[in-house]
């Protein structure tokens, strides 16, 4: 798999995905639900493999990874669905960051 995509192409991909099927995106709410499920499955996968629940034998092997992918997916189509450009949104956090956080954490650089 090509690990170098940028956020618009990933945004592409899905749209063209779901650009093949009459039904097309969900509605923001089946969005939003479609995504507490996905963090839901993630959240177990994380407990499984670093908290103290390990999985009962009858359960599917699914990878963080796997569930990221997942979640991923859904918040794009959300995205999508809302004409919302993903790398703009990072972009604008990011700074958001920067800004209101600038003095919150100790820099690697100012440790002595």
């Amino acid at each position: 798999m090509n690990g170098e995509k940028t956020m618009k192409q990933l945004q592409e991909d899905v749209d063209t995905y779901i650009g093949q099927y009459k039904e097309g995106y969900f509605q923001p709410m089946e969005l939003m639900a479609r995504l507490t499920e996905e963090i839901g499955e993630l959240s177990r996968e994380v407990m499984h493999q670093y908290g103290p629940k390990k999985k009962k034998n009858s359960e599917d092997d699914n990878s963080i990874e796997e569930e990221m992918g997942d979640l991923l997916f859904v918040l794009i189509c959300m995205a999508n669905s809302m004409g919302i450009d993903l790398a703009d949104a990072h972009d604008q956090v990011i700074k958001k960051f920067n800004t209101r956080d600038q003095n919150r954490w100790t820099r690697k650089d100012e440790q002595k």
